[in-house]
């Protein structure tokens, strides 16, 4: 067995290993090598929302390259525990989602995780399969294997008792269930952000309750979100789509805070951070240009920079450039229409609230022009078709004729 190959899987120490680091890792991997038995490798998602971003890729990532090793790469889907919510980072109980929003939004992240992972070489699961039959004395021996206090000793429940926020009992279920999955799916490794270790742990003392060789757990740290805080997250307008289309991709990430482009470099990408340029400007565009490649491809990537430099400086922004942006049908739309109206239609803004307030601060464009008017309005789509939309430096829209 290659110790290099350790060495990869840990991210070069990004990510951590335990019980036991890198040296259990090891052994557990020489294991597998003499008995020619590969690892199973357990990644699990609750599909809570329907699109996945950057951030969700890393872990994904990890799971690719236990797939490219030869291991089990195994995809649980938690169909079932999705409808409890994890209560990881959460100052309240989350809102319980009803199964058919479960089904649709595993359907996408399926779809999605498409860019990232090998379907020929994965085994996809939903913990549907096994959790939704368990009896009352299966639930009472799982609760009888953690007392309150270590429940409370997980830091998000631990804030809320001392907050006064209430707990509700099926939310204590969650890490238990979550930990049985790896009983059902016998895990011998199991992924996860640096956030889930106390669900990862619940998995390995449920599988030893059982009888059953104990896991390991894998974590990678949380992608820190474009506004250089948080960690990424659509709620907070700080991520990347995967789905993004490459100009918009190209746009975001060839702004990302000079303090976090070693770390996205690190998480997103195999380039190595020596051998980047030292201009911090030229290691954005290097970033931006990896990522997006890797997601699209290597020559969306190009042409979704070139756009990007034509739009910033206005330059031009026809030929070639313009088949890089988006395009949004001025059909689908009646006419007349109010700009702050048109630029929630096209999706450049969440709102059409939203969309006055970036009229008044100066963040629009119309073809370069800016339009600081939030009452400007168009009467027909021959004034607007053919011209670019442009909200901030990273979000920019081809208006077409139906």
């Amino acid at each position: 067995m290659d110790e290099r190959q350790v060495e990869h899987l840990s991210g070069h120490g990004v990510a951590e290993i335990f019980p036991g680091g890198a040296a259990a890792l090891t052994r557990r991997l020489a294991e597998a090598e003499r008995s020619r038995t590969p690892l199973r490798v357990k990644l699990g998602i609750d599909p809570t929302r329907p699109d996945l971003h950057l951030g969700h890729t890393v872990v994904l990532r990890k799971l690719r390259e236990f797939q490219d090793l030869g291991h089990t790469a195994i995809l649980l889907i938690g169909g079932f525990t999705a409808q409890i919510g994890d209560p990881t980072g959460k100052s309240e109980a989350r809102p319980r989602l009803r199964a058919a929003e479960v089904d649709e939004y595993a359907k996408t992240y399926l779809d999605q995780a498409r860019l990232i992972l090998d379907f020929n070489k994965l085994e996809v699961r939903d913990n549907t399969e096994w959790l939704s039959g368990l009896d009352l004395a299966s639930i009472i021996q799982m609760l009888a294997s953690t007392s309150v206090a270590q429940m409370l000793a997980k830091e998000d429940f631990g804030q809320r008792y001392e907050a006064g926020t209430a707990i509700y009992l099926h939310e204590f279920l969650y890490p238990l269930m979550q930990g049985y999955d790896s009983v059902a799916l016998d895990a011998d490794v199991e992924l996860g952000g640096t956030d889930q270790r106390f669900n990862l742990l619940m998995g390995r003392n449920l599988q030893e309750l059982s009888g059953k060789k104990p896991q390991l757990a894998l974590t990678v740290p949380l992608l820190v979100g474009l506004d250089g805080v948080k960690k990424m997250s659509k709620s907070l307008d700080n991520y990347v789509g995967v789905t993004e289309d490459p100009l918009t991709m190209y746009s975001k990430l060839e702004k990302t805070p000079d303090a976090l482009v070693e770390t996205y470099f690190e998480l997103l990408t195999d380039l190595s951070v020596s051998a980047l340029p030292t201009n911090p400007r030229e290691r954005q565009k290097r970033l931006a240009l990896a990522v997006t490649g890797w997601l699209h491809s290597p020559e969306q990537a190009l042409r979704a920079q070139e756009a990007a430099a034509a739009m910033v400086t206005g330059s031009g922004g026809t030929g070639a450039d313009l088949e890089a942006v988006p395009e949004f049908s001025l059909a689908e739309i009646a006419f007349p229409v109010r700009l702050a109206n048109l630029l929630k239609a096209a999706g450049l803004c969440p709102s059409v609230s939203e969309g006055m307030r970036q009229i008044k601060n100066g963040a629009v464009r119309l073809n370069q022009e800016r339009i600081t008017d939030p009452n400007r309005g168009f009467i027909g789509a021959e004034e607007l078709a053919g011209a670019v939309l442009q909200v901030g430096k990273k979000h920019f829209r081809r208006l077409v004729p139906g």
